[in-house]
This record gives structure tokens, C-alpha cells and sequence, in this order.
């Protein structure tokens, strides 16, 4: 099973990078993918961890993937990492071991520390819209448009019928994408 995150890492001068990423948990080890080129890989790999923070401010995918990094974030508890200013939880890791690959590393962490600051409120179809919408941004340069079109268009039902501010926000940041990709913008690289 994948879980839809945003993960906080930090490069070894200190600035922060934050992007949504699918996870895994293996074993009792939460495991990153990330596809390389990525600022996430090298910094997991350059200071031996990383932050798993579970949102419902879809927002934050959105943000991440149209070119909106600035999220608040605050000092992690046990490691030398930041995480999201106001997640529903996250996760401190750190890196046990590499499974290298030229494509997508597997990165195998262990948890060291989590903590849930606020319970889940329930499930928003137009939030379950904004993240699958953001996982076919972070996509642009492989899928062919007739099928982001195909998606986008019965996504928009759930927009249209459940989303609140966030989500439309949200909407319009990745919508404004997927027309600047198509107008010959390149996708940036989480």
C-alpha cells in the first residue's frame, strides 16, 4: 500500500525542501522512492534523514508542484530535520539502508520518533481529487495528455460537487500547470 505524504528534508547548509511523496511501509521501515533526479534523494542521502508529515491541506501537494515551497514548517524533536508546522502527524526517520537504483532508490528508514498532533476529520472526495490531480502533475513528462484529460475530467466531478476554498485553490494551482506544461513550461523535479 502506498500513503500519500509530504516529506521534509533538509540539504546539508540548512534549507529546507518540502514535496509530496508516496510511501511505503516495509517491515516495521517506512520506504522512500523518490525518481532521480531528486532534491529529496540527495538530501536524505547527504544527512541521514527525513520527515514523513501526513496533511489534509491538500494545498500543500498542490503548492509543492506548482512552484509554492514556503510552507511553515518547526524543528523535529529527535533529528536534525524540520517538519510541517501543522500536520494531522508525522514521522522522524532515519536512513538504515540504500537500495540503489539509477531510476528510483529505494531509501529504507527507520522511524525514531511520531507523533499525532490532531485527529483526521474524514475523507473529502475533492481532497482525494487534489492529491490524485497533483500525482498527474508530478507525471506530466510521462503520460500522454489524452490521458491526464481523461482523468482531470471525471476528477472534476468531485471538485465541483464537495471542494472548499483549499481545494479550489488548490485545483486552479495545478490546472494552471498542466496549461503551462502544454505551453511548453518544464515540469520541476521534487
Amino acid at each position: 500500500m502506498i500513503w500519500e505524504t509530504v516529506v521534509t528534508t533538509r540539504a546539508p547548509d540548512g534549507r529546507v525542501h518540502i514535496a509530496p511523496m508516496g510511501i511505503r511501509i516495509e517491515g516495521g521501515r517506512v520506504v522512500l522512492a523518490p525518481f532521480r533526479p531528486s532534491t529529496t534523494l540527495d538530501n536524505v542521502l547527504a544527512t541521514g534523514v527525513a520527515t514523513v508529515n501526513m496533511t489534509d491541506d491538500v494545498r500543500i501537494f498542490a503548492g509543492c508542484l506548482t512552484g509554492r515551497h514556503d510552507w511553515p514548517t518547526v524543528a523535529c524533536e529527535r533529528i536534525a530535520c524540520v517538519r510541517l508546522a501543522d500536520p494531522l502527524a508525522h514521522r522522524e526517520l532515519k536512513l538504515a539502508r540504500v537500495e540503489d537504483d539509477a531510476t528510483r532508490p529505494r531509501l529504507l528508514c527507520d522511524i525514531v520518533f511520531e507523533r499525532t498532533h490532531r485527529p483526521f476529520a474524514g475523507f473529502n472526495r475533492a481532497q482525494a481529487a487534489v492529491v490524485e490531480a497533483a500525482i498527474l502533475v508530478s507525471r506530466l513528462e510521462m503520460l500522454p495528455a489524452d490521458k491526464i484529460d481523461a482523468e482531470l475530467a471525471y476528477l472534476t466531478i468531485a471538485i465541483e460537487k464537495t471542494a472548499g476554498p483549499a481545494e479550489r485553490e488548490a485545483w486552479s494551482w495545478l490546472t494552471a500547470r498542466i496549461a503551462q506544461f502544454r505551453g511548453g513550461g518544464r515540469q520541476e523535479k521534487i
